[in-house]
C-alpha cells in the first residue's frame, strides 16, 4: 500500500532489533521500501539488506557532511561499481548541508556535480538532500541538467515557488514526518498546491519521526502516518495517497514488480 521511499535501516540505531524491524514492516502497509545508503560503510550494509529481503531496494551516494570521504578517483569508481547493482535504484542521497557545514561548501559543491555526473552516466535518477542551501541547489541543479534521468528532493524543506521551479526540472517533491508537525506552515502550504502526481513520501528513519512519536525512533511502518496527513491537508482519501504515491515512487525509481 505505502512505499517508503527514503530510509535508512543499515543505521546503527536499529543494531539492536532490527530483525523485528523487518517483521514489522512486513506485517504492515509498508510494501515498499528504498534504503539510502550515504557513504561507503552505510552502502555496503544496504545492499547487504536489498539483497536479502525482496521488498527493499537500494540507493548509493556521498552524503554531503560525509563528502570529504571522496579523496581519490578509487572511490568514484567504487560508487560507480555499486550503482550497477540489480537492486540499486538511484544515486544518492547526495547534495549540499549548511546546517552542519561539516565540509567546506565548495567541497561539497564538486561532490555533488560529480555524483550528478555519475548519475548520468547510468542514467539513473538521484535523490537531493538539502539542508539550507537552496539557493546553491538550485543553481547547480539548472546548470547540470541534474533531472535529466528524473530525481527526488528528499524530505523538503524549500518554499512553493522552489518547489514548483524543481519540478519543471524533473523532480519529485518527498515529504516526510515534519508534515505532522504543528510548526509546518511551509511544508504544508506545498502539499496543498503541489499535485499529487509529484509527491512521494518517506520516513527517513531513523530520523524526522511523526507525531504522535516525535522523540522517539522512526521506522517505514510510520509513513502511513505522512500519508494520512496529506490526505488530511488535501481533502482526499488515504487510499488516494497511498495508490498515487506509490505509483509514482515505481515510476521514478523504475520497479516494476
Amino acid at each position: 500500500m505505502f512505499f517508503d521511499t527514503h530510509a535508512h535501516l543499515e543505521d546503527d540505531k536499529f543494531k539492536g532489533d532490527l530483525e523485528q524491524v523487518i517483521e514489522d514492516i512486513k506485517n504492515s502497509d509498508t510494501s515498499l521500501v528504498l534504503n539510502v545508503g550515504f557513504n561507503v560503510e552505510h552502502i555496503k550494509r544496504s545492499l547487504e539488506l536489498s539483497d536479502k529481503y525482496d521488498f527493499i531496494y537500494s540507493a548509493v551516494g556521498l552524503h554531503p557532511s560525509d563528502s570529504l570521504e571522496a579523496d581519490s578517483d578509487s572511490y568514484w569508481e567504487t560508487l560507480y561499481n555499486y550503482g550497477k547493482y540489480p537492486k540499486v535504484k538511484a544515486i544518492g542521497e547526495m547534495g549540499l548541508d549548511y546546517y552542519w557545514d561539516r565540509a567546506p561548501r565548495e567541497h561539497q559543491k564538486k561532490v555533488f556535480v560529480r555524483q550528478i555526473d555519475i548519475a548520468k552516466e547510468l542514467q539513473m535518477p538521484i535523490i537531493i538532500h538539502d539542508r539550507d542551501a537552496h539557493g546553491d541547489i538550485l543553481e547547480i541543479v539548472k546548470n547540470e541538467k541534474a533531472g535529466l534521468n528524473g530525481g527526488v528532493f528528499h524530505a523538503y524543506s524549500g518554499s512553493l515557488e522552489m518547489a514548483r521551479e524543481v519540478i519543471k526540472e524533473g523532480f519529485f517533491i518527498s515529504v516526510g514526518g515534519v508534515i505532522t508537525f504543528q510548526n509546518a506552515k511551509k511544508l504544508a502550504e506545498v502539499v496543498r498546491e503541489i499535485p499529487l502526481k509529484y509527491l512521494l513520501i518517506e520516513t527517513d528513519s531513523p530520523y524526522l519521526t511523526p507525531h504522535p512519536f516525535r522523540g522517539k525512533r522512526n521506522d517505514p511502518v510510520k509513513v502511513k502516518y505522512v500519508a494520512e496527513k496529506i490526505a488530511e491537508i488535501k481533502g482526499i482519501t488515504l487510499e488516494e495517497v497511498a495508490r498515487e504515491t506509490m505509483k509514482n515512487g515505481r515510476e521514478l525509481f523504475r520497479i516494476e514488480n
